[in-house]
């Protein structure tokens, strides 16, 4: 293939190597000229193009892509057509992501035209996913290193998604003084929302002394009704014949390993009865955030065995974020004095369920006031101190329509790209002073004074290391508080997306705070305004 400008009449045949615009049409980045192109091109007094011209053996990038695609096995995958000479892989279950590191560097290594990126091995993936994504680089690609790409992918699979299989599942959680049954609901409630993503179910619960004979009698017990059990002990692990593993053995079953090199995570037992899979889990796996725990039972759940060898290889990005609420975390350290709680108020949305109204909902009056403004007088009125708005947005309109107040106003040029955008940039806005932050959404007429007081000092009250949300009759639904330690995950969202995920995987405490209709009540629609007693204005 030979790249790089030429004259028009030399063009026929050749691929756009850039799109050409005139006021006639536009032709796209990889169209093949043909007579009627050049005739069109040369009315328009365009003179030259940038060009690709093939030789005799080159594929055009889609189709080079779509054959190295076709060689790969279909099984739990799907294909998107190929298109910019792109073709992305995707899930069609929920499962285990497992890559041949060997098999994709040696593609990648055909030539620097061919490329695939996929996720990293063992990635647990939902069905949807993108899992993988083919991409040639020129234009067109030599017939010869496409063929050898086909050639080493139906010989040896470069990636594969194994189905998740549900599991029936006992829980042995063992007692001691020192352990609250609050802990061991909570141990419960996180370990069962860890199953359903695998369609397993925690279908039993036992709770035992901590002693070596009452969990073997549990685990002999549990064994012929189950796929899978799970022991987390009130004592952490401490040796290879402490209770856990010791249980195991007198249960009749074989203890594989002990220990892992992921923090944290380190303290897990893995052992088996016949082919039932035992596993000792860490006290970090108390929590929903990422753990070494997840890593063993997502192996499980995809119908692997990991071994020794397996196991004592995870250590290389083995090292995860710390969870606040470990009670040894990594280091004793003394942490700055944490700030109060900054409120951010989100004012930069295109309210498109308003549909052809043609008016902004955040601009709608009550009393003669704009919503927006009464919002933000509602946040200043909880005496939190600075105030930051994030607008985008009609951002002159509404920007006017706080004319006066003292807060901080935050541009979000990003906004159409959804809710996310919107966090990112209040979140940013904040000094490190900051020892959380009190999300409240513009359109929410009937939040009060009163109940940001009452978040605030619910969250205080946690030593500002809690999430507070407010609901409405158990219902979740806003403002909501999130501490200072989330703020690195809240930077990190795209989309039109919440802070939900990260509420649910932060692994600090989630404190509900009663705030009635009003946590639910927001105005999206022209009906609900007028029915709020609003006057829509454009």
């Amino acid at each position: 293939m030979k790249f790089g400008p030429v004259k028009l009449a030399d063009a026929e045949g050749a691929v756009l190597g850039h799109a050409v615009k005139t006021e006639a049409q536009r032709l796209p980045k990889g169209h093949r000229l043909s007579r009627t192109d050049i005739a069109t091109l040369a009315e328009a007094n365009v003179e030259e193009v940038v060009v690709a011209r093939l030789d005799a053996d080159d594929l055009l990038e889609n189709e080079a892509a779509a054959r190295i695609a076709a060689a790969i096995a279909p099984d739990h995958l799907r294909f998107s057509p190929a298109a910019t000479g792109r073709v992305n892989v995707y899930s069609t279950v929920s499962g285990l992501f497992v890559a041949n590191r060997a098999i994709v560097d040696r593609l990648n290594r055909i030539d620097p035209a061919i490329t695939l990126a996929c996720l990293a091995d063992h990635t647990a993936v939902a069905t949807g996913d993108m899992v993988a994504t083919i991409k040639i680089i020129p234009l067109a690609v030599p017939e010869r290193f496409v063929e050898q790409a086909e050639n080493m992918l139906r010989a040896e699979a470069a990636f594969e998604v194994k189905p998740f299989v549900p599991h029936r599942t006992a829980l042995i959680a063992t007692e001691l003084p020192s352990l609250k049954p609050q802990v061991m609901d909570k141990t419960h409630t996180v370990l069962a929302a860890r199953l359903l993503r695998s369609g397993s179910h925690l279908v039993t619960e036992r709770r035992v002394a901590h002693t070596e004979g009452a969990v073997a009698a549990a685990i002999a017990d549990l064994e012929p009704d189950h796929d899978l059990i799970v022991i987390f002990g009130a004592s952490a692990v401490a040796d290879p014949d402490d209770v856990i593993p010791a249980a195991i053995r007198r249960a009749g079953g074989v203890v594989e390993h002990v220990g892992m090199p992921v923090d944290p995570g380190n303290l897990l037992v893995l052992g088996r009865i016949t082919k039932l899979p035992v596993v000792g889990a860490p006290g970090c796996a108390r929590s929903p955030k990422e753990n070494g725990f997840d890593w063993i039972l997502d192996r499980l759940l995809a119908g692997e065995w990991p071994n020794s060898e397996d196991i004592t290889g995870l250590g290389v990005g083995g090292l995860l974020t710390e969870i606040p609420t470990r009670p040894q975390p990594r280091e004793q350290t003394t942490s700055p004095p944490r700030g109060p709680a900054r409120i951010v108020v989100l004012a930069a949305g295109r309210a498109s369920r308003m549909g052809a109204s043609g008016g902004h909902k955040l601009l709608a009056e009550f009393d003669g006031v704009p919503l927006v403004r009464r919002t933000v007088e509602t946040a200043l009125a909880a005496d939190a101190g600075n105030v930051v708005v994030v607008t985008g947005h009609r951002e002159s309109d509404i920007r006017a329509s706080l004319a006066g107040l003292p807060v901080t106003l935050v541009s979000n040029p990003d906004h159409a790209a959804g809710m996310a955008s919107s966090l990112v940039a209040g979140v940013s806005a904040l000094g490190p002073e900051a020892g959380g932050v009190l999300v409240m959404l513009a359109d929410m007429p009937s939040v009060t004074g009163d109940h940001l007081r009452k978040m605030i000092e619910v969250f205080d009250n946690e030593g500002r290391q809690a999430v507070v949300r407010a609901v409405s009759e158990g219902q979740r639904g806003n403002p909501v508080i999130l501490p200072r330690e989330t703020f690195s995950a809240v930077r990190q969202l795209v989309g039109d997306v919440g802070a939900r995920h990260i509420v649910e995987r932060c692994g600090l405490p989630v404190i509900d705070v009663e705030l009635g209709e009003a946590a639910r009540l927001d105005l999206d629609t022209p009906e609900a305004i007028i029915a709020a007693g609003g006057v829509l204005k454009e």
